[in-house]
């Protein structure tokens, strides 16, 4: 009996030119926050890292203008911004707010984004979620 090849594993292909859309990303963005369900999580503001892929709709000239583009300092800011001043308890919940922060633009079709919190576990780089939502037709 011979053993089946593994299958190849490819990875997602967000940016497409056939489809006319552009990849834009912003890795590892590592920002203290106060998030947590834990005592000492909410009188201690932790290390968490953030990953965001946006698949946006390429379908206008560029002119090497910044209006014509989904800028990632804007989104950047925008994470900063959804983080200050507040508690949040889980990271779906800080991973579900940046997507929909991202998709009100609507030029994004879709959105992947990874919450980790880096300090958790001893014999862990990290522990976190991934989601990946897309816009309304």
């Amino acid at each position: 009996m011979t053993a089946t090849p593994a299958p190849h594993v490819f990875p997602v292909r967000i940016a497409d030119a056939r489809n006319a859309i552009r990849h834009v990303f912003i890795r590892d963005l590592v920002l203290m926050c106060s998030i947590g369900v834990h005592r000492h999580e909410r009188s201690d503001r932790q290390r968490i890292r953030v990953n965001i892929d946006l698949a946006v709709r390429d379908d206008r000239d560029l002119d090497d203008d910044l209006g014509n583009v989904v800028c990632y300092e804007k989104i950047t800011l925008g994470v900063r911004g959804l983080l200050a001043d507040r508690h949040v308890n889980l990271v779906e919940t800080v991973a579900e707010e940046i997507a929909a922060m991202c998709l009100e633009d609507g030029r994004v079709g879709s959105v992947r984004v990874r919450v980790e919190k880096l300090d958790i576990l001893p014999d862990a780089a990290s522990v976190g979620v991934e989601i990946e939502r897309f816009s309304q037709p």
